[in-house]
């Protein structure tokens, strides 16, 4: 792919990048070891301010890259391929990955990868969660998420989620085809999955594995529809409309497909779990 021979950085179609001086992470670890720097006289406050003030975005033209996401979320941007041409794709993960040392990128397709394994170093790549990400100092996981799926064929999805929650730091635990056609086989996981902090549930078809587990468990369930099923299923909807009419308590959903959204939220559920220091038992 051509690009910049000093920089190696891909063209943008004439729009012009305005640089910023901030070269690291800005998260809520950074910050606060910054600003344990500045109390102890180790840091310039016009450092700090330098720093503080180059944070927040970045415009490349076609995109605003938010700088300031790790710091509000605890995840730098994550960059959603679809629809973006692979040289978009490209370039706003390079710019996340240069300011925040790491970068997540969902919805990748084969046509997007030359492009982005030219910008990003150290890129790895999930065919079937269609994830591409770049984390070479990643966070130390704690806590518990249970990532569940109905069948074999809601697995794409469920990596997606559980590739998502692992690069917030989650511990994730896998519990892959268990779902209602054969009920027993959830038997000897309810141990394990009563002990998560938050559950990840994925299924196609009628949906029903969510409101299965919903009523087994004490923990948030977060229901994923996928888009697997014959013709009634309509791409997913069938199961979508049946998580949203669960009778068991404590199930959310998200939207059909949506792996990424589910990993996140569980992560966040984990991580406000850890900190309370208190997992259901």
């Amino acid at each position: 792919m051509p690009g910049d021979a000093a920089t190696g950085r891909i063209p943008t179609r004439g729009y012009q990048s305005r640089a910023l001086p901030y070269n690291g992470t800005m998260d809520r670890d950074a910050l606060r070891e910054m600003l344990a720097r500045v109390a102890a006289g180790a840091m310039p406050i016009d450092d700090a301010l330098a720093r503080m003030e180059s944070a927040p975005f970045e415009a490349l033209g076609f995109a605003n890259v938010d700088h300031h996401r790790a710091l509000r979320d605890g995840l730098p941007e994550v960059v959603l391929a679809m629809g973006k041409t692979p040289k978009q794709t490209a370039a706003i993960a390079h710019r996340v990955y240069e300011r925040a040392g790491r970068v997540l990128v969902t919805r990748v397709e084969p046509a997007h990868l030359e492009a982005l394994r030219a910008q990003v170093p150290g890129l790895q790549w999930d065919e079937d969660a269609r994830l591409a990400w770049s984390d070479p100092s990643p966070r130390p996981l704690s806590g518990n998420v249970a990532v569940v799926t109905a069948g074999t064929s809601d697995i794409p999805v469920a990596e997606e989620a559980a590739i998502t929650a692992t690069m917030i730091g989650a511990k994730v635990n896998r519990f892959y085809d268990i779902g209602v056609a054969g009920l027993h086989r959830i038997g000897p996981h309810m141990t394990a999955l009563r002990e998560a902090n938050a559950l990840v549930v994925v299924a196609g078809m009628e949906g029903a594995l969510p409101s299965v587990v919903g009523g087994l468990v004490q923990n948030p369930v977060i229901a994923v529809p996928t888009s697997v099923g014959y013709g009634a299923a309509f791409g997913g909807l069938a199961a979508l409309l049946g998580m949203l009419n669960s009778c068991a308590t404590g199930v959310s959903v998200v939207n059909i497909d949506n792996g990424f959204g589910a990993g996140y939220l569980a992560a966040t559920i984990n991580r406000l779990a850890v900190a309370a220091g208190s997992p259901p038992k």
